[in-house]
Order: structure tokens, then C-alpha cells, then sequence
């Protein structure tokens, strides 16, 4: 599933990301966010999400979350 249908309070496993976008997939790596990492949702709101990685939170638009394909942990 994407993370924009992720629920709150949740970890998911980050299985994919769904981009030809390198800016966006270095500035993901940048953040933590890869292959394997767990990502929590804090918060959903109609257009966006509040995530947690690594101790850091981000509040991150729905086509942000669209790009990262989850699995549940």
C-alpha cells in the first residue's frame, strides 16, 4: 500500500519508493527513509501527513506519501 493510506499511529516498513524523481529519492535518503525503515504515522490530515522516522518527525504532502510504497510492520 502507499503511505497515503496508512492509518494513524501505526509503524510501517518502507518496501519501495515509487519515484523517477532523484531529487526526491536522494532528499528521502537524506531523511532516513529507504528500503526497509520503519515509518510511523503520527498525524493524517485531508492533505497531509505527519510521519515519524528516526526519532524526527515531518509533516509531508499527499503526493510526497504517495511515492513510498509500505508494508505493516
Amino acid at each position: 500500500m502507499k503511505l497515503s493510506q496508512a492509518e494513524n499511529g501505526r509503524d510501517y516498513i518502507v518496501r519501495d519508493i515509487l519515484t523517477d524523481d532523484e531529487e526526491l529519492k536522494s532528499f528521502l535518503f537524506s531523511l532516513g527513509c529507504y528500503s526497509g525503515e520503519v515509518v510511523s504515522v503520527v498525524t493524517k490530515k485531508r492533505h497531509s501527513l505527519t510521519i515519524s522516522i528516526k526519532d524526527a518527525r515531518y509533516n509531508v504532502d499527499m503526493d510526497f506519501a504517495d511515492a513510498l510504497e509500505v508494508e505493516e510492520k
